[in-house]
Formats: C-alpha cells, sequence, structure tokens
C-alpha cells in the first residue's frame, strides 16, 4: 500500500472496521515516512464464474443483472432495500461451492427462492419473465405453488 502524500510503501494500520455494505473492509493507515493519515477499502473480489445460458451461450457472471432483475421485480414494493443483501447472498452461495460456471436456471432458481421468503407479488413477477408465462393460467399454476 503507497501513502498517497509521499508513496511510501511503510504504513501501520492504526484502526480497522467492518463496512456494512458489501463486506468491506475499512482500514485507517498511518504512514511510518510523513506520519500523514489515510484511509483504504479492502472488498472482495470480483467473481470469475461463467454462466451457462439455457440456449448454450456462456457469459461471464455479472452481479448487476441480478440485481436489476431484483429491482424490477420489487418495484413499487416493500422490500427494495433488501436487495443488496440477497444479491450477496446468492454471490456467497456461488464462492462457497467454488463454482467456475453454473447454469442460469440455478441462478433464477435461487433468485425466486429469495424472493419467495421476502414480497410474493415480487416473486411472481420475477417467476412470469424467469419462466416465460404465456397465459394468465400459468400465474394461477404459480400461485397455487404459493
Amino acid at each position: 500500500m503507497k501513502c498517497p502524500f509521499c508513496e511510501s510503501e511503510l504504513s501501520k494500520v492504526v484502526d480497522k472496521r467492518a463496512v456494512s455494505r458489501r463486506g468491506e473492509i475499512r482500514r485507517r493507515r498511518e504512514c511510518l515516512k510523513c506520519e500523514k493519515r489515510y484511509t483504504t477499502y479492502e472488498a472482495l473480489a470480483q467473481l470469475q464464474v461463467t454462466v451457462l445460458k439455457k440456449d448454450g451461450r456462456r457469459e461471464v457472471f455479472n452481479g448487476e443483472k441480478i440485481r436489476s432483475g431484483l429491482l424490477r421485480a420489487l418495484e413499487k414494493r416493500p422490500g427494495i432495500e433488501k436487495v443488496p443483501s440477497i444479491v450477496d447472498r446468492i454471490e456467497g452461495r456461488i464462492r462457497a461451492r467454488r463454482l467456475d460456471e453454473i447454469a442460469s436456471q440455478t441462478l433464477g432458481k435461487w433468485v425466486l427462492s429469495e424472493l419467495k421468503k421476502l414480497d410474493p407479488i415480487a416473486y411472481l413477477r420475477f417467476a412470469s419473465v424467469y419462466r416465460t408465462f404465456s397465459d394468465p393460467g400459468d400465474f394461477a399454476k404459480e400461485l397455487k405453488t404459493l
């Protein structure tokens, strides 16, 4: 870690705290050369996972896509503030399993299970897109499972 003031690589950690958002760690450092203090943040590295799509295509995992889908499903619904923690839990599942590749259907099921616990309307909204509902009868079938 280089000091932003004198670019020395000699520093000590004065204070360390967990930041509530996305598992970051905040470190307050003091340069041993110029004695000035500065703050650094550490976060987990981005996942290097490939998502296998239904049509056989492969693309790099992007937590932002899950986040945007959740935001659309939860639009004007209670619980929208829980979206970051849901994305974190899904990414945590991927990390815990040490996956290099994951099927998009698996990700969809995980999102649906999170939404089912959080809000039944948002669950139906997401399920209607994820499972490509074609008529109102599909909604009725899904309602019976709730």
